[in-house]
């Protein structure tokens, strides 16, 4: 008999949803190319710019100021190569944000960090009175919306607005917030928004960069004049589709978010009854409502992922992009948490297709994995 699994990685990628699979295969059978002008290549032209207007409508931003990337990487690395002389940054970004940053020839000021895991706006204000300013004022502050680890939501619109007082552009890259939590970029007065596809259920290598209407950059990618000269390269219709029936789909999920956070509230509980002592990391903030991060201390975060794999269920230890590596998440290590209790985090994601059956049969995987395997010790 074939094991039934259940998915709770859903911040590392979201399955692929039935609209953006139908939209996607309806989208091969164009002929066009969408920078043509004859009939075949204004219908792909359609095709792409309803797919736009419905990304732009995910995160409050005009459709004109949408770009389509390979992925929200290609869009951090590109904010990146600004040619900026200063870029601010917390532990807490994504690998996707600190590398290109680092790689940028750009000063590096970090932001101070909370223990609950958020960026402490106290102390970014007395930082940026502090700083001696730049000549020419080229800054960049980068504030992730949502740690794909701990799902703590952070304070875009306040940095933001600290941030624009010394002239400071912002990124925010909110790839775990887009469809989890309302986002309008003109509230949360960014200059750049970065998103991507396979996170909400669309197709993986695709995303896009919104950049507020008057926020220059150079292209990353040259060619031939696509996406009003901003990315070159022909675009990859079937993905744009694919990504604008998840962005309609996950806007309509945002009446969801109470009802999966009761869901992840109750496996927490039911994961400490087994196991009193639990941690619950970031249990202090505000946090997505599908996330929950949590450690075993004596218990190494490899493990557990295995353990729990092996009985049918799929959860992550950190950031997809970097749980195979040895050590402490950047996040993690922002937060100043013990070894015990960082080397031991793992994350269970949900998605709005998560059921209670899912839940009960992760409790039970996660009581075998450790009640049970202690016992056989």
């Amino acid at each position: 008999m074939t094991q039934t699994r259940t998915y709770l990685d859903y911040n590392a990628t979201a399955p692929l949803r039935p609209d953006a699979r139908t939209a996607m295969i309806a989208a091969l059978d164009l002929k066009g190319n969408a920078s043509s002008v004859h009939a075949e290549g204004r219908e792909a032209r359609q095709v792409i710019e309803a797919a736009r207007v419905a990304v732009a409508q995910l995160v409050g931003a005009r459709a004109a100021d949408v770009v389509f990337t390979s992925g929200a990487t290609e869009a951090n690395a590109w904010v990146a190569a600004g040619g900026w002389r200063r870029i601010y940054l917390s532990g807490l970004e994504h690998d996707s944000v600190r590398a290109p940053a680092a790689a940028s020839g750009a000063e590096i000021v970090q932001l101070p960090v909370k223990s609950e895991g958020v960026i402490d706006v106290a102390a970014v204000a007395a930082l940026l009175a502090d700083a001696q300013p730049l000549a020419d004022g080229r800054a960049l502050m980068c504030v992730q919306a949502a740690n794909n680890e701990t799902g703590v939501i952070q304070p875009v619109a306040e940095l933001a607005a600290l941030a624009r007082a010394y002239g400071i552009a912002v990124q925010s890259d909110a790839v775990q917030a887009a469809g989890r939590i309302a986002l309008d970029c003109a509230v949360l007065g960014i200059d750049f928004l970065s998103i991507s596809a396979h996170k909400i259920g669309g197709p993986k290598g695709m995303g896009a960069l919104v950049l507020r209407d008057g926020a220059a950059l150079k292209p990353l990618v040259r060619g031939g004049g696509q996406e009003r000269g901003r990315r070159g390269g022909t675009e990859n219709v079937a993905a744009i589709a694919g990504f604008g029936a998840a962005a309609r789909a996950a806007l309509n999920d945002l009446e969801l978010q109470s009802a999966i956070a009761a869901r992840r509230d109750g496996l927490a509980s039911a994961l400490r009854a087994q196991t009193p002592e639990l941690v619950v990391i970031g249990a202090g903030a505000d946090r997505l409502a599908n996330t929950l991060c949590v450690a075993l201390p004596g218990h190494a975060a490899e493990t557990l992922v295995i353990r729990l794999d092996l009985a049918g269920v799929a959860i992550s230890a950190g950031s997809a992009c970097s749980s195979g590596k040895v050590g402490v998440s950047a996040t993690l290590a922002a937060m100043k948490l013990p070894d015990e209790i960082a080397k031991g985090a793992v994350r269970l994601s949900l998605g709005s297709d998560t059921t209670d059956d899912d839940i009960r049969r992760a409790v039970n995987a996660w009581r075998d994995s450790t009640v049970g395997a202690r016992r056989a010790a």
